[in-house]
């Protein structure tokens, strides 16, 4: 199971929603769910209560909407959600893909979820940390104790033993799409 974590409040974006920004004619939430139904995994993508337009713009795509409630406590009311999920349903694992990074493609997804190992986690080329990051099934229960907007880090760092690394093309695995400048860079930079 993918779960793609869409509850933040885009405090950054100085009111605008960074999700419904468009990369090559379509919202990036959108052009990330694509990418991640185009493994063939199941889609888990979280939504606040308050973006009824995230939810709007995922019509017709087949995945699984969780509202969370308490999507402002930060990144980890997501994470807490999608793990119930997908221990709810049986998945073997979680694949957590953030929807900001435009440079992650279905490939880096099915890379990452194929490797072995109880956690692995997406680098840039250089070694440096990033996303997607697939937790195997059996560490899904510790998500339920996570806080605040630290993400997976208390797990991952309880498990540094199982970790393994795979290093993706350039910096993809690390590039998000937080800001007006980070928008405004990558806009300058890209071809879509």
């Amino acid at each position: 199971m993918i779960l793609i974590p869409a509850a933040g409040a885009s405090r950054r974006m100085g009111g605008d929603d960074k999700l419904l920004r468009e990369i090559g004619g379509e919202p990036i939430l959108v052009r990330q769910v694509r990418r991640a139904l185009a493994t063939g995994s199941p889609v888990v993508v979280t939504l606040p209560p308050d973006r009824h337009s995230r939810l709007t713009a995922l019509e017709g795509l087949p995945v699984v909407a969780l509202i969370v409630e308490d999507a402002r406590e930060g990144m980890a009311a997501s994470l807490r959600a999608g793990a119930a999920e997908a221990l709810r349903t049986g998945a073997e694992s979680l694949t957590v893909l953030l929807p900001d990074m435009p440079d992650i493609e279905t490939g880096d997804i099915a890379q990452v979820m194929a490797a072995e190992g109880r956690i692995v986690r997406a680098t840039a080329e250089d070694g440096t940390p990033g996303h997607p990051t697939r937790f195997a099934a059996e560490l899904l229960a510790e998500f339920a104790a996570l806080e605040g907007d630290t993400g997976a880090a208390p797990v991952i760092r309880a498990h540094r033993d199982d970790l393994v690394l795979v290093p993706l093309k350039g910096q993809r695995a690390c590039r998000d799409l937080d800001t007006p400048a980070d928008w405004a860079a990558y806009s300058e930079n890209s071809d879509d």
